[in-house]
């Protein structure tokens, strides 16, 4: 295995889960489309080919807790 290639492959993969996902997140956050004052996200990573299930959770509060 080459690692340069694949560390480069691997960023690129991982830059374009996160630009996507943050794209999707503040849509429907600016659409309005999540209920509740918060956002319940679960991010699985899985492989067709290998034993990977990786899972990770978090709540984001939608407002930032000050009067409007």
């Amino acid at each position: 295995m080459d690692e340069d290639r694949f560390n480069i492959e691997l960023r690129k993969f991982l830059k374009e889960v996160g630009v996507t996902s943050q794209r999707e997140i503040e849509r429907v956050a600016r659409e309005g489309l999540v209920e509740g004052g918060t956002l319940k996200l679960r991010m699985t990573l899985t492989a067709e080919n290998a034993p990977l299930e990786h899972v990770i959770e978090r709540t984001i509060a939608l407002d930032d807790g000050s009067p409007s």
